[in-house]
């Protein structure tokens, strides 16, 4: 019974990477925690082709600490206002406080905040607290895992804390943006599970879109992306966002390639 019990244990922990996998949105946060006790690390680069081609780097230190709850710290660096430079930090908290679990299937929903600050100028009311913004957010995240596939949505308010002083002439200045994204991720490789070592392919389109309360001002981004998945360990992420309709002028993260690699690391917390 006890090699058994170390015979099985491996492959329902790979099994249940393996469901949940879909879930690993590319831009966007799912309900679901990362495991507890573990750590991860990412590295993210955006690059922007418009107006001008821009480049951000984005190192991340993920922590699980249970299941419930994970924090994340971000550094940004890029050469979006000329030499390439620090610009700022984010910390990120998430606390999943609903979940229902079935056979091949559940729904988690989560509770989020982040604060952010950036040394960048503002020239747009768009609030991106991902290296171009000063500011805090908080919201909502419900996801339901049916089988291969993954349906997200997320709603958010965030805050500004822009001075004047950082506004350039002329340009608006932020204040806060309602949010809002709906996300799809499907499992396509493997067909069958085998292995522990069997590698994922999962595939995303979501839909990201802001509206400034205050005038009514919105847009709406499709993000289709591409995902693997090695030995439950490590991801790497391609994905490309655009506008599919708007009037907010001057945006960030308007025609935005990404491309991610994040390596996780388990029960190394006490």
């Amino acid at each position: 019974m006890r090699f058994l019990k170390f015979l099985v244990l491996p492959i329902a922990i790979a099994i249940g990477n393996t469901a949940q996998a879909q879930e690993l949105y590319v831009f966007s946060e799912p309900a679901s925690n990362m495991p507890a006790k573990s750590l991860g690390f990412r590295l993210t680069n955006e690059a922007r082709t418009k107006p001008d081609f821009a480049i951000r780097t984005s190192p991340e230190l993920m922590l699980g600490f249970n299941k419930n709850l994970m924090v994340h710290a971000q550094g940004f660096l890029s050469n979006m206002d000329g030499s390439y430079k620090a610009e700022g930090a984010s910390l990120y908290a998430k606390y999943r406080f609903l979940s229902i679990d079935d056979m091949k299937r559940h729904f988690r929903a989560a509770a989020f905040g982040r604060l952010s600050t950036s040394n960048r100028p503002t020239y747009t009311e768009d609030i991106n607290l991902e290296g171009d913004n000063s500011g805090i957010q908080g919201g909502l995240i419900f996801t339901q895992l049916l089988h291969k596939l993954a349906l997200s949505a997320t709603l958010s308010y965030t805050k500004s804390f822009e001075s004047k002083s950082k506004q350039l002439i002329g340009m608006p200045q932020p204040n806060h943006m309602l949010g809002y994204s709906l996300s799809s991720g499907y499992l396509m490789l493997p067909f069958v599970y085998k292995n522990y070592n069997q590698p994922n392919l999962n595939l995303y389109f979501e839909v990201l879109g802001k509206t400034n309360p205050e005038n009514g001002r919105s847009y709406v981004d499709l993000a289709p992306a591409l995902q693997v998945i090695i030995n439950s360990r490590t991801r790497i992420d391609l994905g490309y966002r655009f506008e599919l309709a708007g009037n907010i002028d001057h945006r960030y993260n308007k025609n935005m390639y990404m491309i991610r690699a994040e390596f996780n690391f388990y029960n190394v917390l006490k």
